[in-house]
């Protein structure tokens, strides 16, 4: 659980709290953030008792960033190596044969895959449902586990997480990725379970892959990933624990970003189907078509076409190019990046500039 007086971090503002969370309590002579354990086996002489052996079992490293992750999710955390991982790990622990899943059709592919190809072949009921409270309440009858995603990948639409929280003995898991933990803690809201991608906004630099689970206790989660081996290196945790300190800073900034590119595009003719819910700084529009998209796309000098969200760049995809969600062709999934908001906006006028002069 959280180091240095983690319950009265909790009271403190958000960049206070990701500046000295999991930093430990200072030495005399000692580097302020300890670096990275690079070890795969740890001394272990005689009987073996409660310390790691190898580096499967445990990390210092790990530790630090596990409870600086516990200081924002009230909660015990487990860290993996991606976010796929983190989601695998979830579900694998708390499903069995017999057991039923309701999760969301629009969501995150990939968790749609492992429900399709892993899970219901071993006898797991998987109900797939729309991001919508009515569809989602229809589904809740004898249900083992309620995975929300709030907004959901790609579509951005939103549920009342404490509403079906309420309406359900399931165990509530909330993939909460793409809003996060400042915005929207959803276990104050009645989730029991977070999953996060990490490798978005909390890392930020778009250079890591990691994720981590939230939850009251983490004993299975642990022991699936020693088992699976889905654990993160020392040196990337370790970089994900420094970036943490400046992810308060870089959402303000992407957040500021993504209000004021909804406000614009809702003006713009060439532009439908604007989508903003006001969490995290991703926003989707929809233009005419594929073409249409695509030369949107290469006008834009400051957006990077990539196919994550959360980094410190502008990112955009025409996500119907994956062919794994139910969307326009010329659907654009937009991630504001830290970028001067008026450099930001002109850039993307200009690539729509493209568009009407065609």
């Amino acid at each position: 659980m959280p180091t240095g007086g983690g319950a009265q971090l909790m009271q403190r503002g958000p960049s206070t709290r990701a500046a000295h969370a999991g930093v430990p309590a200072p030495v005399q002579g000692a580097p302020i953030m300890p670096g990275p354990v690079l070890a795969a086996p740890f001394h272990l002489a005689g009987e073996i008792g409660d310390i790691p052996a190898y580096n499967r079992d445990g990390n210092p490293t790990w530790e630090l960033y596990e409870r600086a992750l516990a200081e924002f999710e009230g909660a015990d955390v487990a860290i993996f190596a991606s976010g796929m991982a983190a989601v695998h790990a979830a579900l694998e622990t708390t499903l069995k044969p017999g057991d039923v899943l309701v999760a969301p059709n629009d969501g995150y592919p990939g968790t749609r895959k492992i429900a399709d190809q892993h899970l219901r072949p071993r006898g797991i009921e998987v109900r797939l449902v729309p991001t919508d409270e009515a569809a989602v309440r229809d589904a809740l009858g004898g249900a083992t586990v309620v995975w929300l995603e709030s907004p959901s990948n790609p579509g951005l639409d939103v549920v009342d997480i404490g509403a079906i929280a309420a309406a359900t003995d399931a165990l509530v898991v909330v993939d909460n990725t793409l809003a996060g933990p400042l915005h929207q803690p959803v276990r104050e809201l009645g989730a029991d379970v977070t999953v996060m991608s990490a490798t978005k906004y909390l890392t930020g630099h778009s250079d890591i892959n990691m994720g981590y689970v939230a939850a009251r206790e983490t004993a299975q989660l642990r022991e699936w990933r020693k088992l699976t081996g889905a654990i993160p290196g020392p040196f990337e945790t370790w970089l994900a624990h420094r970036s943490l300190a400046t992810y308060p800073l870089r959402l303000e900034r992407q957040l500021a970003n993504a209000r004021s590119l909804a406000e614009m595009l809702r003006e713009r003719s060439e532009v439908s189907d604007v989508r903003y819910p006001g969490l995290g700084g991703v926003v989707c529009f929809t233009l005419a078509d594929a073409d249409a998209a695509q030369r949107f796309l290469a006008a834009c000098e400051l957006v990077i076409e990539a196919t994550s969200f959360g980094g410190l760049h502008s990112s955009a995809e025409r996500r119907a190019r994956w062919g794994t969600d139910a969307i326009a062709e010329g659907f654009i999934r937009f991630s504001c990046g830290i970028e001067d908001t008026a450099d930001l906006l002109a850039d993307v006028g200009r690539g729509l500039d493209v568009l009407r002069s065609a």
